[in-house]
């Protein structure tokens, strides 16, 4: 799937706005403290399985709304404070994930999105780091939970590169949008 797909699930069509919003609420589920784990500093998170799973299936801005905007929902529900550390970090992961695994032509696919889940674990991680230091106003807060915020980068990343390639989710959301026109 590329961004020839995109021209299928067209944004704003009634499709993509139910898909887009089932993931967003995944997300936010996600987001929930019952379904994490708690560590020093926090917790460990599973949403980045979906938010990574979204935007290797969907265009990058309905990538940010799973990502950002579900994140901040979730927090905003659960755990406020540090929501909008949520909508920037997961916001920007999603969208880098979206573009980078995408290229033209799609040669070599796994590689692009195991690059670009990657990448997208690196930069939730940078950004919670410096937002956790900024939210808390302690660095030290911050280096608390690094160690389980690339963890919890890794995770999502390892979890949706199995979910969109050997257990073929990505070939089955082609096929089921295909038969959605």
């Amino acid at each position: 799937m590329g961004f020839s797909q995109d021209r299928i699930l067209k944004r704003g069509s009634p499709l993509w706005l139910a898909v887009t919003g089932m993931l967003t609420a995944m997300n936010i589920v996600l987001s929930m403290s019952i379904f994490s784990i708690p560590v020093p500093g926090g917790h460990l998170y599973f949403c980045d399985v979906i938010i990574n799973t979204a935007a290797m299936l969907l265009d990058p801005f309905a990538a940010f709304l799973v990502g950002g905007v579900g994140s901040f929902f979730g927090d905003m529900l659960f755990y406020p404070a540090p929501m909008f550390v949520s909508l920037v970090s997961h916001g920007l992961q999603a969208v880098a994930v979206s573009i980078l695994a995408r290229p033209e032509g799609e040669k070599r696919p796994l590689v692009h999105s195991s690059l670009a889940v990657s990448a997208g674990a690196v930069i939730m991680v940078i950004g919670y780091t410096l937002g956790r230091a900024f939210v808390y106003a302690t660095p030290e807060t911050a280096m608390l939970k690094l160690p389980f915020e690339c963890v919890q980068g890794i995770f999502g990343a390892v979890v949706s590169i199995v979910l969109c390639y050997p257990l073929k989710l990505k070939e089955i959301f082609a096929r089921m949008i295909q038969s959605a026109r």
